[in-house]
């Protein structure tokens, strides 16, 4: 896996790092240097936008204010106090650091468009601090930037900064690139769909997403560092919001889902705008900013041509070799203990959940015991899926009281009630279409081992869990081909049949060896051979210890498999008891059938 990991980074660099070297030594204009030059520093804002946006669903209108930041710390701190560039950077690394965090603590709870307003006022107010500061400049700004030094060398000209700028992007895609295949990016992947899926995997989503935020802002900064002394002179007019809409226009026209994508799109509207601006107002010499017309038409073109952008469009063309690949030997993650037989797991007492005047869960209680499977049935919109989500802490209870193992859960977030061994997948699926499924489930293994520390976001930008991916791609692999899906461990998940892809959920919640596997609706989709499979793995399941609680319609396979039936209907609790018994209750005769047998 290592070696196939090496190989195929070498690979994707490969392109720019030629690009880096041979630049400089061809005999072309120096001002197509500086174009590159400019290139690589608007490619690594980019790449920002593609982790927050594509990566990580969060759309920020302020990353030129993060460049700004970057820009003005090293220019302050090397012009008026004679620091060393090395310092400015560092510095401008700890405030961007600090204003990103407290930003992101204070708007990334928000959903709709909250965030992206609020990256729009931060970058104007930034905006107007910059140009009325006596200490930066004002609207003159900072002027006499010195070039930074390295080893005795002083990369005064173009072609100096040239090799430092595309170094930096090289080095910003291979971190990047480490950290999006790794558990935190993986985590940060499975943000796109929402966050009641990831926090059901126990990812802390806020936490999370504030990182990334981080993150994308520090790239920004570094970016924003690079431009101050390669241009050596830094004024408000560069970090204006209208840059901050460029970027974003890079990013989705290269593929805002794809790293490749933020260079392609720096690099086509780069050239692009500098063709217009030379070529049109010869071709047109009249009055007026035409060249930025056509500039928006040829945007619009572009976006109506490739719709996903750039990248994805080329990428279409050739066969790309998958990043995550489940290894062969990869060693078994430790699993939890679980409890003996007939040990008191699950009890709800009186549970209720009300909407308005609605009462969807009306004082349901009902007992699951260890090492058995229950069946939650009822008709449609008898409260079923609504009744797992008080469980998993996806609702809050309006009413009554649910124990888990002894202890009160009720009040517990759904990341607090999987790390007590609570699992489980959902009525409409929630998988990451793009994603492969090997990826997808082992997502399903974010906290495995329990107890594990070594998550960090440097780690996995440093490639330092190299023995931690293994494990987790392995369980994934092995999960996946208990459920009979080891033949499309590298297909997209979306590329597969509605039963196929519940089947993925179910592989993704025993990644997280449950104590209490929760099914909701797990044979809907399914084939008569493929129910067959299921049930024979979840009588496997019940035989190693795993309790099973599932909601299904499909009658014949629940009486067939469940030990314990309990029945809803409006919302209530109408009977509980053994598959024999259930069939023969007049209410759920009634309830189902008006009467007949079941």
């Amino acid at each position: 896996m290592k070696h196939s990991y090496l190989k195929n980074t070498a690979l994707a660099l490969l392109p720019l790092v030629v690009l880096t070297v041979l630049i400089p030594v061809l005999p072309i204009r120096e001002s197509w240097v500086t174009t590159f030059s400019y290139i690589g520093i608007y490619a690594m804002v980019a790449l920002s936008v593609v982790l927050l946006t594509g990566m990580a669903g969060m759309l920020s209108f302020g990353q030129a204010a993060f460049v700004g930041l970057g820009a003005y710390a090293t220019a302050a701190l090397t012009t008026h106090w004679g620091w060393s560039p090395w310092v400015g950077l560092l510095a401008g690394w700890g405030i961007t650091a600090c204003s990103a965090w407290v930003l992101g603590r204070v708007t990334l709870r928000m959903t709709g468009p909250y965030l992206p307003i609020t990256t729009m006022l931060w970058g104007l107010a930034l905006f107007f601090t910059f140009a009325n500061l006596d200490v930066l400049g004002r609207n003159d700004g900072i002027s006499g930037i010195p070039a930074i030094g390295l080893g005795g060398w002083s990369l005064e000209g173009q072609t100096a900064m040239y090799g430092l700028i595309w170094l930096a992007v090289v080095l910003a895609l291979l971190g990047l690139r480490n950290y999006l295949n790794s558990r935190l990016g993986r985590a940060t992947r499975a943000l796109l769909s929402g966050t009641v899926m990831p926090e059901a995997m126990g990812i802390d989503a806020v936490h999370l997403k504030t990182l990334v935020f981080v993150y994308a802002a520090l790239l920004a900064s570094t970016a924003g560092w690079l431009y101050a002394h390669m241009v050596r002179a830094v004024s408000p007019s560069a970090f204006g919001f209208n840059y901050s809409v460029e970027f974003v226009f890079m990013a989705v026209v290269g593929g805002v889902g794809q790293l490749w994508g933020a260079l392609i799109g720096a690099g086509v509207l780069t050239i692009l705008k500098d063709l217009l601006q030379s070529y049109v107002p010869r071709l047109l010499p009249l009055e007026g900013n035409f060249e930025s017309i056509l500039f928006g038409v040829l945007i619009v073109v572009i976006l109506i041509k490739t719709r996903q952008g750039l990248w994805p469009y080329i990428q279409r063309k050739f066969k790309v070799a998958p990043v995550a690949v489940a290894p062969a030997d990869a060693a078994f993650l430790p699993r939890s203990e679980k409890p003996a037989a007939g040990t008191l797991l699950l009890k709800l007492e009186g549970v209720m959940r009300v909407f308005g005047g609605l009462v969807a869960v009306n004082k349901v209680s009902f007992e699951v015991k260890a090492r058995q499977i229950v069946a939650l049935i009822g008709p449609n919109g008898a409260g079923k899926s609504t009744t797992f989500n008080l469980v998993t802490g996806v609702l809050p209870v309006s009413g009554g009281r649910i124990e888990y193992r002894g202890q009160p859960i009720s009040g517990l977030s759904s990341r607090q009630i999987v790390k007590g061994g609570i699992c489980r997948t959902f009525q409409h699926v929630r998988l990451l279409p793009e994603m492969s499924v090997l990826e997808n489930t082992a997502i399903g293994a974010h906290l495995r081992p329990a107890g594990d520390a070594r998550r960090g976001v440097l780690r996995s930008i440093l490639r330092l869990n190299g023995r931690e991916e293994r494990e987790l791609l392995g369980e994934a692999a092995r999960q996946l081909e208990r459920v009979g899906l080891g033949d499309f461990l590298y297909a997209n998940a979306g590329s597969l049949s509605l039963g196929q892809q519940r089947l993925i959920e179910i592989a993704r919640a025993l990644c997280a060896d449950p104590v209490l596997l929760m099914l909701d609706e797990p044979a809907a989709g399914l084939r008569h051979l493929e129910k067959q499979a299921l049930a024979a793995l979840l009588r496997q399941l019940r035989s190693e210890g795993v309790t099973v609680l599932l909601v299904e319609h499909d009658m014949e396979f629940v009486m067939g498999l469940a030990d314990d039936i309990v029945v809803m209907d409006f919302g209530s609790k109408i009977a509980q008891g053994t598959p024999a018994h259930v069939q023969q209750d007049p209410a759920v005769l009634q309830a189902y059938l008006g009467g007949e047998e079941l």
